[in-house]
């Protein structure tokens, strides 16, 4: 049986949840929790993952553990992943190996007359701040121009999309958690 009490001991603490408010986000039984952190059963992965998604934190981040030494804690803009497509909106990704990633971290480039296309949603939260440009931002039924020095923040369910307005480029440092990347 593996052991992972410990571990998810500690990542509840740093969250700074007792067992009962894990036990009501992730909607397994505080019993239940209690047993798995002193090791007493090992929990199905549908279960440790629920558990895991009410803490932010994903099962293969989980499982690989924090790695002591795991790298610098800094990220050069040439090591910045691109999961994007440069010529239209580049994201560029930053802390993408960081053990234990709650939230994704994004550099966001937008060409002129780039946009997301569909209105499209998830389950996550979304902020953002307009660097420079313009960039119109479409949440639900609400869809505002936003210019250098104006943010957002809101719930990804809803539908929402991105389109640079402008006639020059315009870029966006944004967060979104849990990270979908």
């Amino acid at each position: 049986m593996a052991r992972i009490g410990k571990d998810l001991t500690q990542l509840r603490q740093r969250r700074q949840l007792s067992m009962r408010e894990l036990a009501a986000r992730s909607g397994v039984s505080h019993t239940t929790i209690s047993m798995i952190e002193r090791d007493a059963v090992s929990p199905t992965i549908d279960t440790l993952q629920a558990i895991l998604d009410a803490l932010g934190s994903r099962l293969a981040e989980f499982l690989g553990g924090i790695q002591q030494g795991a790298g610098s804690p800094f990220y050069p803009a040439a090591e910045l992943p691109e999961i994007g497509n440069p010529e239209t909106i580049s994201y560029r990704l930053i802390g993408l190996n960081h053990p234990y990633r709650s939230f994704q971290f994004l550099k966001e480039s937008y060409a002129v007359g780039a946009d997301s296309g569909e209105l499209l949603s998830h389950v996550a939260q979304e902020a953002g701040y307009v660097v420079s440009g313009r960039v119109e931002v479409t949440v639900g039924e609400a869809t505002r121009e936003l210019q250098a020095g104006d943010g957002y923040y809101f719930d990804s369910r809803q539908p929402h999309r991105f389109r640079n307005a402008g006639k020059t480029p315009a870029e966006i440092v944004s967060a979104i958690s849990p990270p979908s990347y």
